[in-house]
This record gives C-alpha cells, sequence and structure tokens, in this order.
C-alpha cells in the first residue's frame, strides 16, 4: 500500500502500519513531495519561534525534547520530523510528486496506479492519502486585483515583517491564527490594517476547552459525511490569547475592520465610499485540500467535498484521507493515522489472498 504525503498525518500512519506489522518497503512507502523531511513546517517564516507555535502535537510516541522557545520552528521541528523517520526506520521516499491515481480496473477491489511526475509508478492495494493543504493556497477573488500596483502574496509566501519594513500600509486579510501572527509582527515595522468577513471572536481562556472542541470538530464532521468541503475546526474555535495575539494587541493592531467591496489600483474602497491607500495586500484566508491528484478515482461528492466514513472516502474503500476536514491539525491528524492503519490492515487481510503483495514498484 502507499501512503502520500510525510507530514504529520503521513507519519502517523506509517508509524501504527509499522507497529500492526506491515513492511516498511516491501508492504508499504510513503511518498513526499518536498526534498526535505517536515512537511509544512519547513516552508514557515523564520520569524515564527516555538513560543509562537500554536497548537502544535507530538508525533505518536516520540516526546518532543525541551526546546529553546525563541528557535525557528522551521529548523526545530523539520529535525524532530527527521529523527522521527530516521528511528522509527520509516519507508519514505522523496522527492516523490504524485501526479495522479487510477483504478487498474473496474473491479472494487483492483489494484491502485499511483503515478509520479518523474513517471515512476506504484500499484496498490490500498492507499492513504496524508497530503494536506499547504500546497493549495486560497485567495478570494475581488473586483479591481489585477490591478493593484503595490504588493500581494497570500499567507504561505510570508517570510517575516522585515519584507514590509518602509512600506506605508500593509493589510492583512483573515481571521485565523495565521493573521494574528503577521498583523503582531507586521505592526513593528509598518501600519496595518485589518479585515475580515465576520467579527473574530476572542477566547479568554488560552486552550479551547472540551465542550468547543468536540462542537467544532462535529461541525466539520457533518461536512464531510455530506460530501461538502470542509471548512477549518479553528474557524470555529475562536481566537485564543496566544503569544501572537498578546502581541497583536499591545501593538493596537487588533481594530478590525469589515471586508472591503473592491480593490484599487493603490488600496482598497468599502462598500460605503470610504477608501485607504495600501502598499500589501496579505491574504491569510486558509488553504484548501491538497487531493487533486485523486481525481480519476471520482471520489467527489455533487457538494463538491469528499463524503467519508471515518477516515475512508464513502465511494472507494480502497482510499482513506488523513488530515482532511475533522483530522486538519497535529491532534487530529495523530488519530486519524492510528484509525486509517487500522482501518487498512483490516482491508488488506480481509479481501484478497495473503499471497496478493500489498505494494510493487512498476518500472517507469
Amino acid at each position: 500500500m502507499v501512503v502520500i504525503g510525510a507530514g504529520q498525518a503521513g507519519l502517523s500512519t506509517a508509524y501504527h502500519l509499522r507497529r500492526r506489522g506491515l513492511r516498511p518497503f516491501e508492504d508499504f512507502v510513503v511518498l513526499d513531495g518536498d526534498a526535505a523531511p517536515g512537511g509544512a513546517w519547513q516552508h514557515r517564516p523564520s520569524s515564527l519561534t516555538m513560543a509562537m507555535v500554536h497548537g502544535f502535537h507530538e508525533l505518536p510516541g516520540a516526546p518532543l525534547p525541551p526546546l529553546a522557545p525563541l528557535l525557528p520552528a522551521r529548523d526545530v521541528l523539520p529535525g524532530y520530523f527527521a529523527a522521527y523517520e530516521r528511528d522509527n526506520e520509516l519507508p519514505v521516499l522523496r522527492p516523490v510528486a504524485v501526479t495522479s491515481v487510477r483504478s487498474e480496473s473496474p473491479a472494487p477491489d483492483a489494484r491502485l496506479l499511483v503515478q509520479s511526475g518523474s513517471g515512476r509508478e506504484w500499484s496498490a492495494r490500498a492507499l492513504v492519502n496524508a497530503t494536506g493543504t499547504w500546497t493549495r493556497p486560497f485567495v478570494p477573488r475581488y473586483p479591481g486585483a489585477e490591478r493593484f500596483r503595490g504588493r500581494m502574496l497570500h499567507s504561505s509566501a510570508y517570510r517575516g515583517p522585515e519584507e514590509f519594513r518602509g512600506m506605508g500600509t500593509v493589510l492583512v486579510v483573515g481571521g485565523g491564527a495565521s493573521a494574528v501572527q503577521i498583523l503582531a509582527e507586521t505592526a513593528a515595522v509598518a501600519r496595518t490594517l485589518w479585515v475580515t468577513r465576520t467579527p473574530p471572536v476572542f477566547r479568554d481562556d488560552p486552550f479551547v476547552p472540551q465542550e468547543l472542541g468536540r462542537a467544532a470538530v462535529a461541525m466539520v464532521e457533518e461536512r464531510v459525511r455530506a460530501g461538502l468541503p470542509p471548512r477549518s475546526v479553528v474557524s470555529v474555535t475562536g481566537l485564543p490569547p496566544s503569544p501572537a495575539l498578546l502581541l497583536a494587541r499591545e501593538r493596537g493592531a487588533l481594530h478590525r475592520l469589515p471586508m472591503f467591496e473592491r480593490i484599487t489600483e493603490d488600496g482598497v474602497v468599502w462598500l460605503d465610499g470610504h477608501a485607504e491607500h495600501v502598499d500589501a495586500i496579505v491574504w491569510a484566508t486558509g488553504f484548501r485540500a491538497a487531493v487533486g491528484h485523486l481525481a480519476l478515482l471520482g471520489l467527489r461528492e455533487p457538494g463538491g467535498g469528499i463524503r467519508m466514513d471515518g477516515t475512508r472516502a464513502a465511494r472507494d474503500p480502497r482510499v482513506h484521507l488523513v488530515g482532511y476536514g475533522p483530522s486538519a491539525s497535529t491532534i487530529g491528524a495523530n488519530r486519524a493515522g492510528r484509525a486509517a492503519a487500522v482501518a487498512v490492515d483490516r482491508y488488506l487481510k480481509t479481501t484478497a489472498a495473503p499471497s496478493a503483495p500489498a505494494l510493487a514498484a512498476l518500472p517507469s
């Protein structure tokens, strides 16, 4: 079988597959599109220190060692992931960019053919997709954006506040943790404006209460069971008093404005005619699930999402998704990885003769 992606969800799945007796490189392999370990963490800005990281959960069976809080997360966590792969002898191949997955035949238990950009192909009896969202940043369309003469970028391309030093005004769009972090940092070097579609909900408690967390996950689960595109769990839990939020508040950067109506050559305009000159727009507007390579399997529902039964795609018992929908958090990814490993192991044992290999590499 094949696991696609070696972020938190993919490594959790691989760890639990090994614990259930599947043999690395013989029974399963992990294909990762990045050139090095670390998942999305290796692409974060150097200004995101461990002290500012919100909601990271340790990988299964591997306590995070004590670390200096001022170290950049993009240095610390990739090293932690690399050690985890090595210590658990996980069969990660990289860089392998999976371009498509198709069924060998119309039979419901046919093998899956996993194609890479280099032309190499694997044949597998089952697949766990753990590609997350980082490679699919979302930027909404607003009238006039193509005429804007300033700098415009998604938060995934943000590299720290120094790139805005000397600018007049930086507009940050979005109501999540990334927007707050960028506001907190950028307010030290430029004037900032903050806009969101809906008023942000500020929480007084540092951690989301269990009841709220369960309710948020339930809302996301309801959407994926209905075949609708998932929404972020974080979007319904509000903003706790994280170090970034407290810093942004101290710097006076949390004066939220409603969404503007359109973008002009040198700024933005609201519905009431109020206009602001801005030199840069940062879209901290989230991501979408990276599942385009699964298109040939026909997993999507009319509502646009993939209907889920636990971690399994409802339309195909060979395919599981982790880090998708309700498991799109580090702790959720850990749990989903274990659940997917258990389900896949059961599927492999009950749907084919023992002699049928779970994985085969095909000649390119």
